[in-house]
């Protein structure tokens, strides 16, 4: 799935399916990427595939096909990535654009991480480990972003945790940064 990942263009990444979310907006004037913050999803909670998610970020969630997507049905999020458990990514927002990922949050000091960050969601849970396509996805994913946005080192790839402490559990401890990080080097 990753043999195609390939460069960005305007703001969106070769290779990657498209799936325009309606869910972003424009960053601050001056708000330079330099944030990557690693997420993850399922839909309904614990359970893969389904194409929920993309629905999801679309504002298309039938509320009425599981009890858990009444609760999240008016919500209204994105992110820029979403990395399946099989490697295929999707983009939803431009990266140049400010997608819904990270809510109230801070990095460094400076709040709304939103303003100057990228959001990847992994299909996932917290206490399930994340599946090798998916780590070499993120891999090639986060060295073609840091390529083109040089403020975004890997000082500077978070979890959501980390950025919403108390409030966000994801990628959650079975993701390996570790492994991660060393990908990188």
């Amino acid at each position: 799935m990753t043999e195609n990942l390939q460069q960005i263009n305007g703001g969106w990444l070769d290779g990657a399916e498209q799936c325009a979310s309606p869910n972003f907006n424009q960053r601050p004037e001056n708000a330079a990427i330099s944030l990557l913050v690693v997420h993850n999803i399922s839909l309904p909670p614990g359970e893969f595939g389904g194409g929920y998610v993309q629905q999801f970020f679309q504002n298309k969630l039938d509320a009425s096909l599981h009890p858990y997507f009444s609760t999240i049905a008016e919500l209204e999020v994105s992110a820029h990535l979403f990395i399946e458990r099989d490697g295929k990514v999707t983009q939803f927002v431009p990266f140049e654009a400010r997608a819904w990922h990270a809510g109230s949050s801070s990095f460094g000091g400076v709040a709304d991480c939103n303003n100057y960050s990228i959001g990847i969601e992994l299909e996932g849970a917290d206490d399930v480990p994340y599946s090798d396509a998916q780590y070499l996805a993120l891999e090639k994913v986060s060295r073609q972003l840091m390529l083109t946005y040089p403020k975004l080192t890997p000082e500077r790839i978070t979890g959501h945790s980390d950025i919403a402490p108390g409030r966000k559990t994801d990628p959650g401890p079975a993701f390996d940064w570790q492994r991660f990080r060393r990908s990188l080097e």
